[in-house]
């Protein structure tokens, strides 16, 4: 029984640590588009600012949504990766 017990807090942890390094993984990828869009040493406030400016634009608007995609494409494939 405590052999099973430990057997399942193992797992439990490492499914943690997936989680966890998967998200962290996720935020560093965001991080990497701050950067690609020039707007590395901008202050935390003023991205935060322009990321819920763009989220209000794009909500309901497919134009604006599918302009502000092609800019994003047209970026990445510039990238030289």
């Amino acid at each position: 029984m405590r052999a099973a017990l430990a057997r399942l807090e193992r797992m439990a942890k490492a499914i943690t640590s997936d989680a966890r390094k998967k998200d962290t993984r996720e935020k560093i990828e965001l991080g990497g588009l701050i950067v690609k869009a020039g707007l590395r040493y901008e202050k935390r406030a003023l991205l935060l600012g322009l990321l819920i400016d763009a989220n209000n634009r794009v909500k309901g608007d497919e134009t604006e949504k599918s302009r502000l995609t092609a800019i994003g494409a047209e970026a990445f494939g510039d990238d030289s990766e």
